[in-house]
């Protein structure tokens, strides 16, 4: 069966109202293209949840800084459409542009994007939080999947939905991870072969963590250990941070709380940024 690619951002949403009219349900899987495994299994979940399945393919311009890699970033279209027929997509929305020329309307989470990525991309999560709010009015879903690789990003988009009464549920999909154990990323293709064989550090850091709260080391021990490890395996890296939060409420922590500690790293190989994590 063929996927219905809908352009217009009043098309999408007829369609969304025409769907709901119908009785049927929507599961959503916002995405900026590239798509590799980790978007696939998340198009997989959503298969799951709902009668229809839409995947949008925007790389939206306002959650990138001016020093950022909007210009270049991958949009391998025909590729990423293969990819949504072959898991079972209906439709994808891939507009050409969702701002007017003069929007000055912004949704802005002020609490849990502040910090770790919210920290060293100031504006990224008002972009994000702005983008998904007018994705939502547009698909009109019942369910939207979001990946755990982008913990706070989903616990700001979570927070956004209960704080503005959207009518939809979110679900957190697991990481998917290389044989090696890097996170599946898009921006894995930048880099070099070196890079790419010392990333691998990161979900090795993530291991000895979860073993080093099981011996009862607190946050502090846990971070300074990582922060040690990544420095002799991949001395060129350069860390952006490496924090133990809450997994919901993202407050530092100075004791570990079982199964609701974040470990979230950002971490520089060459000129790409990585981030990782893991609930502990």
């Amino acid at each position: 069966m063929a996927v219905q690619i809908i352009r217009l951002p009043q098309k999408m949403q007829r369609k969304a109202l025409a769907i709901r009219k119908a009785g049927k349900t929507i599961a959503f899987v916002p995405t900026m293209g590239a798509l590799h495994e980790g978007h696939l299994s998340l198009i997989d979940l959503a298969r799951k949840k709902a009668d229809y399945v839409v995947v949008s393919i925007y790389v939206n311009p306002t959650q990138f800084g001016p020093k950022e890699d909007f210009s270049r970033y991958p949009r391998p279209f025909k590729t990423d459409a293969a990819l949504c027929k072959l898991r079972g997509t209906d439709i994808i929305f891939n507009p050409d542009n969702l701002y007017a020329p003069d929007s000055s309307t912004w949704i802005n989470e002020e609490t849990l994007s502040t910090g770790l990525c919210g920290g060293a991309r100031p504006g990224h999560f008002r972009g994000v939080t702005t983008v998904v709010g007018k994705l939502f009015n547009l698909v009109l879903p019942h369910v939207a999947v979001f990946g755990q690789k982008d913990a706070q990003q989903v616990a700001v988009i979570e927070r956004m939905v209960r704080d503005l009464d959207f009518p939809l549920k979110i679900i957190r999909a697991p990481i998917t991870r290389e044989p090696d154990g890097l996170a599946m990323s898009s921006r894995n293709i930048y880099l070099s072969p070196d890079e790419r064989q010392k990333a691998v550090i990161l979900s090795q850091t993530l291991k000895t963590a979860k073993q080093m709260a099981r011996d009862g080391k607190n946050p502090k021990q846990i971070a300074q250990t990582i922060g040690k490890m990544i420095a002799q395996f991949a001395p060129d890296a350069r860390i952006d941070y490496i924090e133990l939060r809450h997994s919901q409420s993202l407050i530092p922590l100075k004791q570990i709380v079982p199964r609701k500690t974040l470990v979230a790293l950002a971490v520089y190989f060459g000129k790409t940024r990585l981030i990782d994590n893991a609930v502990i």
